[in-house]
């Protein structure tokens, strides 16, 4: 069984801001619970999934969190600090379950169904995509950022399964990119010429941007695709809560 890690620590200094007094985005109420406990609650009630371990304001979850199978750590800081906080009280996990707290829509299927797709989890992270298809079949009013691949047009999911030993190498080779950002001659040079001009072609795999991924941070990395949108679905826009209220209410 994996051990979860849900990142809680991030402000609520964003769009959400305007819906909501809370301090966390964790912490904004959705129907008769915060985001954070149907996130937690989805986790427990997953079979592959063991332990999970809260990173966020440790004082306001306390009252909303508790049992014997759930742990609290303080919010280290960003989002990075915080994954790292988080696997610093797992010593010795082979693979970890990284988690989102903004995707209260996620189900136990759905998590038990990303580690399957996992397989025998000889990678090093595991990221998954979802079809627009199955998004829109779901949630047609939502909104999300997509990108178009030989394959078919995908959106990112908010769940990761790590590897704990290679964070610190990812961490350092994401930085490389991330400095680059704001230079597009520094990331056709990082990235190289022929994976932008695939891209812009549409003519780029999911296993080109999975061989990419692995070179750029120096892992094994590995791309599935899922058919539950939930895990793709997070809460980060006034009209993404209304859709949750309006779901998660009833």
């Amino acid at each position: 069984m994996i051990e979860a890690v849900v990142l809680a620590g991030s402000l609520n200094s964003g769009p959400l801001k305007e819906c909501s007094p809370a301090g966390y985005e964790a912490l904004i109420p959705v129907g008769s619970k915060v985001m954070v406990e149907y996130v937690v609650e989805a986790l427990l009630n997953a079979r592959q999934i063991n332990r999970v371990l809260v990173v966020g304001p440790v004082e306001e979850l306390s009252p909303l969190l508790s049992g014997t199978r759930v742990t609290l750590t303080r919010a280290a800081g960003g989002i990075m600090e915080n994954v790292e906080a988080g696997l610093n009280q797992l010593p010795g996990e082979k693979r970890v379950l990284l988690v989102t707290s903004d995707i209260p829509m996620l189900t136990p299927r759905s998590v038990d169904d990303f580690i399957e797709l996992c397989g025998d989890m000889s990678g090093d992270l595991y990221y998954p995509i979802i079809p627009k298809e199955v998004v829109e079949k779901s949630f047609a009013s939502t909104r999300r950022t997509y990108v178009t691949l030989k394959e078919g047009v995908y959106t990112g999911g908010n769940l990761f399964l790590l590897n704990p030993a290679v964070y610190k190498q990812c961490v350092q080779n994401g930085q490389r990119i991330f400095n680059q950002r704001k230079s597009p001659l520094g990331l056709c040079r990082l990235i190289g010429l022929s994976f932008v001009l695939k891209y812009l072609l549409h003519t780029l795999t999911v296993e080109d941007v999975r061989k990419k991924g692995s070179e750029l941070l120096g892992i094994k990395g590995v791309v599935v695709v899922s058919q539950y949108p939930e895990i793709g679905v997070d809460v980060d826009k006034p009209g993404d809560l209304e859709l949750a209220r309006l779901i998660l209410g009833r």
